[in-house]
C-alpha cells in the first residue's frame, strides 16, 4: 500500500438505500415484498476511492457530509478500507439516494437533491495543500466541486472525471468535462454517444474519453489519433448480479493503469476488468478487486484475443 497520496478524490460521498426488486421497470402496486433493505454507504466518490485504495494506490478523499447517521457510515467505509478522508460538516446532510436493483443486477438510482447547501465551498488553503501533494485528482460532479476546479488545474494536477449518465446537452457536465484530462461517461442516456465524445475533445483539453455500455463493452476516443474504437466487455469472474458500483470500479481500474504509465488500451482493460468484477455480488458481499488478481485477468482476456476491436 502506497503512503503518498497518488489520487485526490473531489467529492460523491453518499449513502444508498438498496432495494431489490422483481423487475424494471416496477409496475405500479400497493405493495410489494422485497428482501433486506440496507443502507450502505458508497456513492461515486466512496467507490473510485476504495477502489483504487484496494488497487494499492495513496488516497485521499475530501467532500461534505452530515453530522448525521448516514455520515457515520460514510467515516467507517474510509476508515475500513484505509482511505483518508477530511470531511468537512454541511448543514445540508449527508447525500442519499435509493437504488431498486432488479434480478439481472440492473440499477434505478432516486437521488435526494435536497442534500446539498448553495453556499457550500472548500477552502481553498485546504484544497492547494491537498493538491499540493497529489499526482492526479479525480473530480465527482457533486456540489461543490465544480468551484474546485481551476484550484487543481492551478496545480498542476492532471484531473478525470465521471459524467456518468450524461444527455450530451446538459452544461453543468460540460463545465467538468471541459477541464478534465480524462472523461469517463455512460452510453445509457446518449442519443449519439459519437457526437458526444466528440464535443467533449473538441471543446475542452481532455486527451480521452472512455464511454462505458454495460455488457456491451464500450467505446475509447484517444486524441494521440483521433479514433473512436470499441472495446469488449471483461468476462465476470462469476455471474453478474448488481451493477452497483462497476462504474467507480472502471474508473479506478484505469486510473490504476494511467498512473502505472500503460497504454490507453490497456488501462482500458484493466477498468473493464474492475467493473466485471465489482458486478458478481453485493455491494457488502464483493471485496474490491486487489492489483495482483487485476493483472492476472487482464493477462487472460489479451490471451483470449480481447483487445480494443476495430
Amino acid at each position: 500500500m502506497s503512503n503518498r497520496t497518488d489520487v485526490l478524490v473531489l467529492g460523491g460521498t453518499g449513502v444508498d438505500t438498496l432495494v431489490r426488486v422483481p423487475q424494471l421497470p416496477l409496475p405500479f402496486a400497493d405493495s410489494y415484498m422485497v428482501p433486506a433493505i440496507e443502507a450502505e454507504a458508497g456513492q461515486t466518490g466512496d467507490g473510485v476511492a476504495v477502489g483504487l485504495r484496494s488497487l494499492g494506490l495513496g488516497v485521499h478523499l475530501l467532500d461534505f457530509i452530515g453530522d448525521d447517521p448516514e455520515g457515520l457510515l460514510v467515516r467507517a467505509l474510509h476508515e475500513r478500507h484505509g482511505v483518508e478522508f477530511t470531511a468537512l460538516i454541511t448543514a445540508a446532510g449527508t447525500k442519499r439516494a435509493v437504488n431498486l436493483i432488479d434480478k439481472a443486477g440492473r440499477r434505478l438510482s432516486l437521488y435526494d437533491y435536497t442534500r446539498s447547501d448553495p453556499a457550500d465551498r472548500f477552502d481553498e488553503a485546504l484544497l492547494a495543500r491537498l493538491a499540493a501533494g497529489a499526482r492526479h485528482a479525480h473530480v465527482s460532479i457533486t456540489h461543490p466541486c465544480q468551484y474546485a476546479l481551476p484550484t487543481l488545474r492551478a496545480a498542476g494536477l492532471t484531473i478525470s472525471t465521471d459524467l456518468h449518465n450524461w444527455d450530451g446537452r446538459n452544461a453543468y457536465h460540460l463545465d467538468f468535462a471541459d477541464q478534465a484530462d480524462v472523461v469517463f461517461l455512460s452510453r445509457t442516456a446518449l442519443p449519439d454517444h459519437e457526437a458526444a465524445m466528440r464535443l467533449i475533445l473538441d471543446r475542452g483539453r481532455a486527451g480521452v474519453v472512455v464511454v462505458t455500455d454495460g455488457e456491451h463493452g464500450g467505446y475509447v476516443l484517444d486524441r494521440a489519433d483521433g479514433r473512436i474504437v470499441a472495446y469488449p466487455p471483461a468476462t465476470p469472474p462469476s455471474p453478474a448480479i448488481d451493477s452497483n458500483g462497476a462504474g467507480d470500479a472502471f474508473v479506478a481500474g484505469y486510473l490504476y493503469g494511467m498512473l502505472a504509465g500503460e497504454p490507453v488500451e490497456r488501462c482500458v482493460q484493466f477498468g473493464a476488468v474492475a467493473g466485471a468484477h465489482a458486478c458478481t455480488g453485493t455491494r457488502t458481499e464483493v471485496v474490491p478487486i486487489d492489483p495482483d488478481t487485476l493483472r492476472a485477468r487482464s493477462s487472460v482476456d489479451t490471451c483470449d484475443g480481447r483487445g480494443l476491436g476495430a
